[in-house]
């Protein structure tokens, strides 16, 4: 039985070559390719039609993402995963929008890549434990934000841009009694712990979700 066939795609050589080697290794696949940018990659797709793409998220002339892209507006039949140093949903929506089978992230990608390799061979497809429950706490933190009202959410918004409370005060011709009341509402909406700094901690982690 013929093994399946497998294009990878990596601009960084040490990341290219460290895939390369690990898939070899396993003696269960055919690389076809290995490329150092999107164009190749897409072009090596389009020659070799394999199985299986593994691709960079973030290449030259073509991202991951672009050459997904490609690959469906043509009908092609190759999977695609990606893997990604970026943990924001967005990417991966964005992704899975183009028909993307899998999405890793680099720091777990050989931990995962079999499983993951495996599974989207047989038509599932594969997201990052990592990523799961990366989205799981972003969804909590999504949830906590819509409680929010429109006062506290741009307090929020200060606090994100380094502003005291009484700065706050200034800025919104309010007293900072009323700013130290929205603060507490927001802690409690978010469910944090009532502790020193808890919210600029927050905030720190959390700023991509502010828009």
């Amino acid at each position: 039985m013929p093994k399946p066939r497998i294009v990878i795609a990596d601009d960084h050589p040490l990341l290219l070559k460290g895939l390369v080697d690990f898939i070899t290794e396993q003696n269960k696949y055919e690389i076809v390719a290995s490329c150092d940018n999107g164009r190749s990659a897409y072009n090596a797709i389009v020659k070799e039609n394999p199985e299986l793409a593994i691709l960079d998220i973030e290449m030259p002339l073509m991202t991951g993402v672009d050459v997904a892209q490609e690959c469906q507006k043509n009908n092609m039949q190759t999977k695609i995963i990606l893997i990604t140093l970026y943990k924001e949903r967005k990417f991966f929506d964005l992704a899975r929008s183009y028909g993307v089978y899998g999405y890793l992230l680099k720091e777990f990608a050989l931990a995962e890549l079999n499983t993951c390799i495996d599974q989207v061979l047989t038509g599932n497809p594969y997201l990052s434990q990592n990523i799961e429950k990366h989205f799981s706490i972003s969804s909590e933190s999504d949830n906590g934000l819509n409680e929010l009202t429109r006062s506290e959410y741009k307090i929020l918004k200060l606090i994100a841009d380094d502003l005291t409370s009484l700065q706050i005060a200034e800025t919104l011709s309010i007293s900072a009694r009323t700013v130290e009341k929205h603060r507490a509402n927001i802690i409690r909406k978010l469910g944090l712990e009532a502790k020193t700094n808890a919210l600029l901690i927050w905030v720190q982690k959390n700023k991509q979700l502010l828009h």
